[in-house]
């Protein structure tokens, strides 16, 4: 029986998933872990090869798991702006700067200086997270890397590199992150010159393919690695969660898919382009035809739970669950507590790499259960922050489905829920990124006509959660406190940044 591959590589491990030839069922899953390296405050970087070592790893058990070695197709989802320097052949020069990092943020300030029509896609500046601010400041701080480069890509043109021998980029990450106009279907070398990277230019991988188009044939040294009968071909994927509405079936105007795990990443799509002052996009044609994606984020979110509780708190997982039943036995009891989820900036609606966490309200009689309480609090008002600025901006949404790790702490799934004030479907089982690249590989194959017909027919669904109103109205209430201390301490939290980065505060 034929089927198709899928890898799914997260910011703490890859997963492989093999899928039937209808992307109806899946067959098998398998994931590898890899290390994560913080050299320093806001900075964050991983080891290319460990991707590969582990790729080749969770594909072989997950091609032995399904007991099938005839894959037709593969696809890839990766992290967005996970940034490689390397040569040719794709030797990296050093660590990845993983998509979380924060150093260039004086980079992608200098973004918003830019007045090309391009620019305004992404709402007339870059994030500190993306490509373009990254080459820009390994150009600036660690000039040997950059000219010696080759190629200056993403994670997900690495590893498609690794898979095919081709250097290509995805319509999805050019649009999205390297102010490429995906309108006409153009880079923009102008945009580069004006911040002073001409170069990057013939850096970036020259071929741009739309998400579920054909890169090329799988090459023979990977078809023996993974342990492959013959040659599948390999389809265009794209950013992880993005690829995941494709899982999701929420590629239509009105719908949103939130994935709550490391980040929180919310998106939905429009009919045309609108005002979406404070977010990213509208981004044309990014994901699919005549359709224009809208980026809405939380930097840090499982992350900063995983923060305290591990290297705080000091607890294991068992340690984890109980705290966690503390607080689900008493849901309001970070009340008078506030925090500000601003751990690594702030993607949206506030698009300020600078800010930082903060927890107020604090007394001596506050415990652990207390502060990891007012923490989910202030993820779950970072969501709600986000769909109440994009309906200020008029963008209506009427389905939304939430999936990720979220789904695997109950705390953080119900504050979440109640905070957004109204039903919400959940996935807790099945990997939606892993099923949308299923979903590119089928249409690259031409099961389906389109990604569309493809997404109707093999999306997910599970359980409708209604929110509990007493605590919605808590949160909505508590929204704007939120918002207050925000605008109250972004000078404190500005100058906090910048001594953590080593200058001086103004």
């Amino acid at each position: 029986m034929a089927a198709v591959l899928s890898f799914d590589f997260g910011t703490g491990g890859v997963r492989a998933g093999v899928y039937s030839s209808d992307g109806r069922a899946m067959l098998s899953i398998e994931d590898v872990s890899y290390e994560t390296i913080f050299p320093r405050t806001g900075w964050a970087e991983q080891d290319p090869k460990a991707w590969l070592e582990g790729m080749i790893a969770a594909g072989r058990a997950a091609i032995k798991s399904a007991g099938i070695t005839d894959i037709e197709a593969v696809c890839v989802a990766t992290t967005a702006s996970t940034t490689v320097a390397c040569t040719a052949a794709g030797a990296p020069m050093r660590p990845a700067i993983l998509w979380m990092d924060c150093r260039a943020s004086d980079e992608a300030r200098m973004t918003a200086n830019v007045s090309h029509p391009v620019m305004s896609y992404s709402g007339g500046s870059d994030a500190v997270e993306w490509l373009v601010p990254k080459a820009m400041w390994l150009s600036r701080h660690e000039n040997h890397n950059y000219v010696g480069a080759d190629v200056i890509c993403e994670a997900l043109d690495f590893i498609n590199f690794h898979l095919t021998g081709e250097w290509v980029g995805s319509r999805m990450n050019a649009a999205c992150k390297w102010n490429y106009d995906s309108l006409n279907g153009r880079f923009v070398p102008e945009i580069y010159d004006e911040l002073g990277v001409p170069d990057l230019i013939d850096k970036l991988p020259p071929r741009i393919v739309p998400v579920g188009g054909v890169i090329a044939p799988m090459s023979a040294r990977m078809v023996e690695a993974l342990g492959l009968t013959f040659t599948p071909m390999v389809a265009q994927g794209g950013i992880d969660a993005h690829i995941g509405m494709l899982g999701a079936g929420t590629v239509a105007a009105g719908g949103m898919l939130i994935i709550g795990g490391t980040s929180v990443v919310q998106l939905t799509q429009l009919t045309g382009p609108e005002n979406v002052d404070g977010f990213w996009g509208p981004y044309p044609n990014a994901l699919v035809d005549d359709h224009w994606l809208v980026e809405a984020g939380q930097v840090s979110a499982g992350s900063i739970l995983d923060w305290l509780v591990g290297d705080i708190f000091g607890l294991d997982r068992e340690g984890h669950i109980v705290l966690m039943q503390e607080v689900a036995d008493c849901p309001g009891r970070a009340e008078g507590l506030l925090a500000l989820d601003f751990w690594m900036g702030n993607r949206t609606p506030y698009r300020d790499g600078q800010l930082r966490g903060a927890i107020m309200g604090l007394s001596l009689g506050h415990g652990r259960a207390d502060i990891y309480a007012a923490l989910v609090d202030a993820i779950a008002l970072g969501t709600a922050n986000v769909l109440a600025v994009l309906g200020e901006r008029g963008v209506g949404i009427d389905r939304i489905v939430l999936a990720g790790g979220i789904c695997k702490n109950p705390v953080w799934l119900k504050a979440t829920i109640d905070a957004i004030g109204r039903p919400v479907t959940v996935v807790r089982d099945g990997n939606l990124s892993l099923l949308g690249a299923a979903v590119c590989s089928l249409t690259a194959l031409g099961v389906f006509p389109d990604l569309i017909a493809a997404s109707a027919a093999c999306a997910v669904g599970d359980l409708e959660i209604e929110p509990d109103v007493q605590r919605s109205a808590w949160y909505q209430g508590t929204l704007g406190l939120y918002r207050d201390a925000t605008d109250s301490l972004t000078p404190t939290l500005h100058a906090l940044s910048v001594r953590q980065n080593g200058g001086a505060a103004q």
